[in-house]
C-alpha cells in the first residue's frame, strides 16, 4: 500500500512539473494578446463557427457591395455625388478581402492559430527571443490601427457628407432618414472589415517573419561566444532554415495573388481615370484613391517583411566570414619565425581587438543604416582561435552555399524585388494621386 501511494504521488509530481503537450499553458502569448484573439475570429473549428465566420464574409463582403453598386449608385445624382468608379472600388476590396479571408481560414482550419504562429515552438528558443516575439505581438495591434483607422475615418467623412448633403437625391426605402442611416453603417462596416482582413493577412506574415529574425540574431549570436559544438551550431541553421522554408511554402499563394491583384487594381485606375469622358476629382476619385492607398500599403508590409528576412539570412554569412577572417590572420599575425600559435596576452587581446574594430568599422560604413546587418555584434577571435581553421572554413563555406531567406516558387525575395516592385506600385499610385489633388476644386 505503502508503495503504491508512494508511486500515485509521484506521478502527480511529475505531472505536475512536465509542461501538458495539448493545452496551451497559462503564460503562452496565444492566452495575453488581443491580436491572436482576433484570429479567433477566422476559427472555423466546428460547422457552427464555419456557418457564422462565412456567413458574415458573404454580408460584408459581397451582399453590402452589391447593394451599394448597384442600387445606391445615384447615375441621376450631380457630379459631386455621382460615383463612376465605385465598381472598380468595391471589386477590388472584396477580392482582396475575399484572398484573405480564404487564406485566413485555411491557415486556421489546417494548423490552428496557436501553431501557425509558431506558439509551439517557443519552447525551443531562448528568452531573450521569446519577449521580442511577444513585444512584436503587442505592436501588432497598433499596426493595425494605424493602417486601418485613417481609411475608415475619411470613409466615414466622405459617407456622412455623401447622405447629409444629397439625402433629395439619393435612393431610399419608406422612411429617408432611417433608409439612409442603415444604409450609411452597413458601407461603412463593409469598408472597414474589407481593408481589416487584408491588413490582417499582411501583419501575420511581418509577425512570423519578425520571429525567424530574432532567431537569426540569436544564431549569429554564437559567434561572440566560444563554440564547442559545431553539430549544434548546423542543427540550429537546418532548423531555422526549415522553418524559413515553411513559411515561404504557407504564404506563396498569398503574397503571388495580392502581388498580382494589386498591380491590376493600379492598372485599371490609371486606365480608367486617364479616359477623356470620364471626370475626376476629389468627389469622383477620393474612394479610389483611399483603397488604392489602402492595397499597396499591405502589399508593402508583406514586400519589406520578407526582404528584411532575407537580408538578415544572408548577413549571417557575413558575419561567419568575418570572424573566420579576424580568427584566421590574428592567429598568424602574433606567430614569429617558427613559434608554434599561442593564446595572446591581454594587452595583445586589447590590440587585435582594437585592430579589428577598425577594420570591422571602416566595412561597415558602406552598408545602409537601419538594415540590421548585427554591427553591434562583438566577435572575439580569442574564441575563434579554439577552432581549428578546417572546422571555420567548412562552416563558412556551408552558410555561403546554403544561404536562407524567403522564397516564392524558389524566387528569391530580396531587395532588388522590394525595389522593383515598390517603385512600380508607388509611380502608379502617385499618378492617381496626382489626379486626385490636382482636381480638388
Amino acid at each position: 500500500m505503502e508503495e503504491s501511494s508512494k508511486q500515485r504521488s509521484q506521478k502527480f509530481i511529475n505531472s505536475k512539473s512536465r509542461p501538458d503537450p495539448i493545452h496551451k499553458p497559462s503564460e503562452s502569448p496565444a492566452s495575453k494578446f488581443s491580436f491572436p484573439r482576433l484570429l479567433l475570429l477566422f476559427d472555423q473549428s466546428n460547422r457552427v463557427k464555419t456557418l457564422l465566420s462565412w456567413s458574415v464574409f458573404f454580408l460584408l463582403a459581397v451582399i453590402v457591395p452589391m447593394i451599394s453598386h448597384f442600387v445606391l449608385i445615384c447615375a441621376d445624382c450631380d457630379f459631386k455625388h455621382r460615383r463612376p468608379y465605385d465598381a472598380l472600388v468595391q471589386l477590388s476590396l472584396s477580392i482582396f478581402a475575399g484572398i484573405s479571408f480564404v487564406s485566413l481560414s485555411d491557415w486556421s482550419k489546417k494548423y490552428g492559430i496557436r501553431k501557425f504562429l509558431f506558439f509551439d515552438k517557443l519552447k525551443d528558443v531562448s528568452e531573450k527571443v521569446r519577449i521580442g516575439y511577444e513585444a512584436e505581438i503587442q505592436r501588432s495591434m497598433k499596426l493595425l490601427a494605424i493602417f486601418v483607422l485613417p481609411s475608415i475615418t475619411l470613409q466615414a467623412i466622405y459617407r456622412i457628407w455623401w447622405y447629409t448633403s444629397g439625402s433629395n437625391q439619393i435612393p431610399y426605402i419608406i422612411n429617408p432618414t432611417l433608409s439612409h442611416v442603415l444604409a450609411c453603417t452597413l458601407q461603412l462596416s463593409s469598408w472597414l472589415y474589407r481593408t481589416s482582413l487584408f491588413i490582417i493577412a499582411c501583419i501575420v506574415y511581418q509577425i512570423i517573419c519578425h520571429l525567424q529574425i530574432l532567431r537569426l540574431e540569436e544564431f549569429a549570436r554564437c559567434f561572440a561566444s566560444e563554440i564547442t559544438d559545431f553539430s549544434s551550431i548546423l542543427a540550429e541553421h537546418l532548423k531555422i532554415r526549415r522553418e524559413l522554408k515553411i513559411v515561404s511554402h504557407r504564404f506563396r499563394r498569398f503574397l503571388i495573388l495580392s502581388l498580382f491583384f494589386v498591380t491590376a487594381t493600379q492598372f485599371m485606375a490609371l486606365l480608367t481615370t486617364i479616359r477623356a469622358s470620364v471626370p475626376f476629382n476629389i468627389y469622383q476619385v477620393g474612394e479610389l484613391a483611399l483603397c488604392s492607398i489602402s492595397l499597396v500599403s499591405g502589399l508593402f508590409i508583406c514586400l519589406k517583411s520578407a526582404t528584411q528576412m532575407t537580408h538578415k539570412a544572408q548577413s549571417v554569412t557575413s558575419i561567419a566570414t568575418k570572424w573566420n577572417v579576424c580568427a584566421t590572420l590574428e592567429t598568424f599575425d602574433d606567430l614569429d619565425d617558427g613559434e608554434t600559435p599561442k593564446c595572446p596576452t591581454t594587452r595583445q587581446h586589447s590590440q587585435i581587438v582594437s585592430r579589428r574594430r577598425n577594420v570591422i568599422q571602416s566595412s561597415d560604413d558602406d552598408d545602409e543604416e537601419g538594415e540590421g546587418d548585427h554591427n553591434d555584434l562583438e566577435i572575439h577571435p580569442i574564441y575563434a582561435r579554439a577552432v581549428s581553421f578546417q572546422k571555420r572554413q567548412a562552416l563558412v563555406t556551408y552558410l555561403e552555399n546554403n544561404r536562407a531567406g524567403i522564397t516564392v516558387y524558389g524566387f528569391l525575395v530580396d531587395k532588388t524585388w522590394l525595389r522593383m516592385i515598390f517603385s512600380i506600385e508607388l509611380a502608379l499610385l502617385l499618378w492617381l494621386l496626382k489626379k486626385t489633388i490636382v482636381n480638388i476644386t
